[in-house]
């Protein structure tokens, strides 16, 4: 269990500052104008949030039972994503020139 959540933290700090590292939408499709706007980033980080939060429900799966989450967890959850996502945007918007 405890390598299961390791490698889902790892996962999320990485998809959390995806957005923010790469050029293309969700590592794939090209974008006409470069570099790529906030509006993109942002649209990208929402997506990762759940593909990120897919991936941990399929975890609790195999684990145990899932429990069924309220409004607070996403607000939680999501918040702890835009934490994640800190390091890439400051290399994004802050610190490179």
């Amino acid at each position: 269990m405890n390598t299961s959540v390791l490698a889902l933290l790892v996962a999320a700090l990485v998809a959390a500052n995806v957005p923010f590292l790469s050029n293309r939408v969700m590592l794939v499709i090209p974008v006409k104008t470069q570099p790529k706007g906030l509006g993109w980033h942002l649209l990208e980080l929402v997506i990762w949030y759940f593909v990120i939060g897919g991936l941990g429900r399929l975890l609790e799966q195999k684990i145990a039972v899932p429990h069924s989450q309220n409004w607070e967890f996403y607000a939680v959850t999501a918040s702890m994503f835009i934490v994640l996502a800190f390091p890439g945007f400051v290399y994004r918007y802050l610190w490179r020139r």
